[in-house]
């Protein structure tokens, strides 16, 4: 009996297919079928239809790979990078960050900063975003306009800013967006209380007691220091990750941003909760906050995405830079050159970011059903020749300026290194504008 013909929006046929869908598999000789924004088949070349109207991308030097996943960040910092460098977390945050936010921060601050930080992403892979900030909104919009994949973690504090009156407002308006968004493709809401130092007890009940309600992810910066857990074991008695947990605010929709200061409890209490790690290592290492034990959390069964933090501590939003420091700094912080191999460290900036963001089941790997969400890197450059393994190639060499090509829901955002879908000279022209601005009110 005759098979029908494959239909398709578009193939593509790279060299290399990384689908991250069983360990370090690379597929050479196939291609990617896409339908209706969905992958609808992998294919060997020779079965490929031959149909004149079917569009055909060819890409023989180049690795296809899942869109890589931003975990953590917040993106309108891209207008503050560089703006307060070299200094200790919490004096970075109360002297220099907090009180340019307090003189800048706006519609207009995040509107520009996140078109900036999109721009960066989408040239350097990224196609699917975590976004913890003021006016969360207006991120929103700018995703439908631009085709990011994103969540947007709804900051939750205890005391005004420019996006709130406090606890309870903050709380309302994560709702209401919630509820704006609910129908919306590509976007997806979490509740973001920013840490358990800006978040009473109370508030970090409000916020268990709607997310187990309402089925939301809880995003929050949590064991970042060995001074932040110190402090609250002084003040409370308990770790923050303890509390959480007593609070039933620690299960696999709570993602835990940074935890570079964990025992032996804490992983076990990480592993039994099903809770998500997500780790920032430029950050981390900037800002001299810690490291977060990779090595122990996988070996226990956690589930451990990677985010870049903000631009302003990091400096950049690229997340081939995040894959290559997060490898490296978990073979040197364990003294084995084994630990964390390319395909893991591939493997938390795809599929395990997209676990941490309860996207798994649209997202994160190249399998036919899902999401079109996909990059096309160029390895024929000489800094990745001669080529052994791509996943060794897109780790350890490649430096995000390789990626040619990206599609969200099989909607192309970049093509030949070409932003679709917004104006990069504008948004450097706005980006440049801030800089001169915010420059003069800090002499």
């Amino acid at each position: 009996m005759n098979q029908p013909a494959l239909t398709a929006d578009f193939i593509i046929q790279p060299g290399w297919i990384i689908p991250m869908e069983s360990g370090d598999e690379v597929l050479s000789g196939h291609a990617i079928a896409v339908e209706n924004g969905r992958i609808k088949a992998i294919l060997a070349n020779q079965d490929v239809p031959r149909d004149p109207g079917m569009e055909r991308l060819e890409l023989p030097g180049h690795a296809v790979l899942p869109g890589l996943i931003n975990a953590h960040g917040h993106a309108a910092m891209s207008l503050l990078r560089g703006f307060a460098d070299d200094l200790p977390l919490m004096p970075w945050l109360e002297n220099h960050i907090w009180p340019a936010e307090a003189a800048h921060v706006s519609e207009a601050f995040v509107r520009d900063g996140s078109t900036l930080a999109m721009a960066e992403m989408l040239l350097s892979g990224t196609t699917t975003f975590s976004d913890m900030y003021f006016f969360p909104e207006v991120v929103a919009s700018l995703c439908r306009k631009i085709g990011m994949r994103a969540q947007l973690a709804t900051p939750v504090f205890d005391f005004p800013t420019v996006w709130g009156d406090g606890a309870d407002d903050y709380i309302s308006k994560s709702l209401a967006l919630r509820d704006d968004l609910k129908n919306v493709d590509r976007l997806s809401v979490a509740f973001g209380p920013h840490a358990p130092y800006t978040v009473s007890i109370a508030t970090l009940e409000k916020v268990a007691l709607f997310a187990a309600e309402l089925d939301m992810g809880v995003h929050i910066h949590l064991h970042e220091t060995a001074g932040e857990v110190l402090s609250a074991v002084e003040a409370t008695g308990e770790r923050p990750l303890d509390t959480l947990r007593r609070l039933g605010l620690l299960g696999p929709r709570t993602q835990c941003v940074h935890m570079t200061s964990l025992g032996n409890q804490d992983i076990a209490s990480l592993a039994e909760t099903g809770a998500q790690v997500i780790h920032c290592p430029q950050s981390n290492m900037k800002l001299a906050s810690g490291t977060c034990p990779v090595k122990e959390l996988q070996a226990a069964g956690v589930n451990v995405g990677l985010g870049t933090d903000g631009a302003a501590s990091n400096n950049d939003l690229n997340m081939f830079n995040e894959m290559h420091s997060a490898a490296l700094l978990a073979k040197l912080s364990s003294a084995d050159p084994t630990v964390l191999p390319a395909y893991r460290a591939l493997h938390m900036a795809t599929l395990g970011g997209a676990i941490a963001l309860g996207l798994d089941d649209e997202i994160g790997s190249i399998k036919p059903g899902k999401q079109a969400d996909l990059i096309a890197i160029d390895l024929s450059a000489p800094a990745t020749q001669p080529l052994y393994n791509p996943l060794s190639q897109l780790v350890y060499a490649c430096t995000g300026g390789e990626v040619t090509h990206s599609w969200v829901g099989g909607e192309a955002l970049l093509r030949d290194r070409k932003l679709l879908t917004l104006d990069l000279q504008e948004t450097l022209e706005r980006a440049q504008s801030w800089g001169r601005k915010i420059s003069t009110n800090a002499q």
